[in-house]
């Protein structure tokens, strides 16, 4: 068994996911990819021809995990869990990234608008003798949005680094008829598996 830990690397720029760690105590120090130069080949967020979006999001948390847990041996950091994660939204088997400006934008919310979409989050946590990942996916069913509803939100900076182009914890939040999951991974980081994974690599949690 491992000796525990009371700290993390966190290999994600996202705000939201700092915030989820926040909230279930769990100390980390940020280890963000890009500072030790391009990633290249080693993690790439383009879709494979023919993957699934369970497999696409599993190999993209995956390979951030293990290039971040590559970066703690290079650099000679203490050893600790390194977390990664990765969330992508899907319809009609297409999968949503980050839209790039406002038309994509507002053509995915036109998408979503009235039906019933997917959102998967994995979560891998890599550390010495362990690489394990899980995702979890949640449905999520919006109202009908109008054009007025859907140029306002578009006019906000929320849709532009998220995948499907909206964010629950935010004014997207008024879109939302019903989900049927977890909140906290259509957020980024689904806090359940999330604390089991960390569990698992010797981090005390209650």
């Amino acid at each position: 068994m491992k000796q525990a830990d009371t700290k993390i690397y966190l290999a994600s720029k996202s705000p939201r996911r700092r915030e989820l760690l926040r909230q279930i105590g769990v100390d980390f120090e940020l280890l963000l990819l890009r500072s030790d130069g391009p990633r290249g080949a080693d993690v790439t967020e383009t879709v494979h021809p023919g993957e699934s979006a369970l497999d696409y999001v599993a190999r993209v948390a995956n390979e951030k995990a293990a290039y971040a847990w590559d970066l703690v041996r290079r650099r000679h950091l203490r050893p600790r869990p390194v977390l990664a994660a990765d969330t992508t939204v899907t319809i009609d088997g297409v999968i949503l990234g980050k839209p790039a400006d406002r038309a994509e934008a507002a053509a995915m919310l036109q998408q979503l608008s009235g039906r019933t979409h997917e959102v998967l989050t994995a979560v891998a946590v890599h550390h010495t003798g362990m690489a394990e990942s899980v995702t979890q996916v949640s449905q999520v069913r919006f109202g009908v949005l109008s054009a007025a509803s859907i140029a306002a939100y578009c006019a906000t900076m929320e849709p532009y680094d998220k995948a499907g182009g909206y964010g629950i914890q935010g004014s997207a939040a008024l879109f939302v008829e019903h989900i049927e999951g977890s909140h906290s991974g259509i957020m980024g980081l689904p806090l359940f598996e999330t604390a089991q994974l960390l569990r698992q690599a010797g981090l005390a949690l209650p």
